[in-house]
């Protein structure tokens, strides 16, 4: 439309039924639109939820353990974690202590070790364990992928 002024440009707006929105204000003169703002906004919104579907943010699951789990549970978890790690996400094991377990701390650190030792070839620990009040915690995550074509390109040879 051109330079106008702000009244002229209020008043082609509100015959078109839309409304005038700045786009630039540090510019000489400043830059304005007409558009119908609301419309304008849900279709921003639209956008944001469709880039924030399609990220992958790294997920932080967790799988909880007892200090007195039995092998086959154990096992089932285990397949768990490794399930959530070929997804991508990264595990969260903690080892939950109730009432009278806590004063057997070293039952809950051989469950974690029993599961770190299961999952050394398909997991990374990204820290040392973490001891909270009435937990102990480690976190997993799946190696990168240029570490696990190395692997598989040395079996090869």
């Amino acid at each position: 439309m051109g330079i106008l002024s702000r009244l002229e440009a209020l008043k082609a707006a509100q015959e078109r039924g839309l409304d005038l929105v700045e786009i630039a204000p540090s510019a000489t003169p400043p830059v304005c639109r007409l558009l119908d703002y609301g419309k304008y906004r849900y279709e921003q919104a639209k956008k944001e939820r469709k880039v924030k579907k399609g990220q992958k943010i790294g997920l932080l699951k967790e799988v909880r353990f007892r200090p007195k789990i039995e092998d086959h549970d154990l096992q089932a978890k285990i397949r768990t974690v490794r399930k959530l790690l070929a997804e991508g996400s990264k595990v969260k094991i903690s080892v939950r202590f109730r009432g009278r377990e806590i004063i057997y701390p070293e039952m809950g650190w051989k469950v974690l070790k029993r599961v770190a030792e299961a999952l050394k070839e398909e997991a990374v620990a990204s820290n040392q364990p973490v001891k909270d009040r009435r937990s102990i915690a480690l976190t997993f995550s799946a190696p990168s992928t240029k570490k696990s074509t190395k692997v598989k390109s040395n079996a090869k040879t």
